[in-house]
């Protein structure tokens, strides 16, 4: 890019685009970025120019390389890479159980994956999710308890457990720390 007007011409349809591949609403955009929706409405028409605090936010919320919004030119293959350090995590939601969140946003509310560390006797205990919902827990090290509803069923490491999760539903650890992958589909 040589000039500013080329930059400014050149967003709105690229941060559009961005938003549309990933079949999110402007809506959706507001919520996981915090720019209001009528905001993001705007900088889409190029009726506003954002600032790079804004551009930033959208930029994190759609998932989408920065420079690259503003570069001329072919997209090129990338791996992404979520370093365990960025990797973001839900405090407070569970007993010795610490709960990192490996899905991107966009994912929320559809499917979404997490990394389950428990500590010796550690638990997470869960309200039941929307109608329809299921969990496939996979056991990666120790020994976990899963209970669904009435129904309960020991998971030692290797093993996965499927199992309704629109019913009060939780899992502990047993004889010692644990460690497992947790998939949250809802219908």
């Amino acid at each position: 890019m040589n000039t500013d007007s080329e930059i400014l011409n050149l967003l709105p349809a690229r941060l559009k685009e961005a938003r549309r591949s990933q079949g999110l609403s402007l809506d959706a955009v507001a919520k996981l970025s915090g720019v209001s929706r009528s905001m993001v409405s705007q900088i889409e028409r190029g009726e506003s120019s954002p600032t790079i605090a804004t551009l930033w936010n959208l930029t994190r919320a759609l998932q989408v390389d920065f420079a690259g919004l503003l570069e001329d030119g072919k997209a090129v293959d990338q791996v992404e890479v979520l370093r365990s350090a960025n990797t973001p995590s839900i405090e407070n939601r569970g007993e010795g159980c610490n709960i990192r969140i490996l899905s991107p946003p966009e994912d929320a509310g559809h499917h979404e994956l997490y990394d389950l560390r428990f500590v010796k006797n550690g638990k997470l205990v869960s309200n039941a999710h929307s109608r329809g919902t299921r969990e496939h827990l996979t056991v990666i090290e120790g020994r976990v308890r899963v209970i669904s509803g009435n129904a309960s069923e020991d998971v030692f490491t290797g093993d996965t457990a499927r199992y309704p999760a629109d019913v009060p539903h939780r899992i502990e650890a047993l004889d010692g720390p644990a460690r497992a992958l947790l998939v949250v589909q809802s219908s």
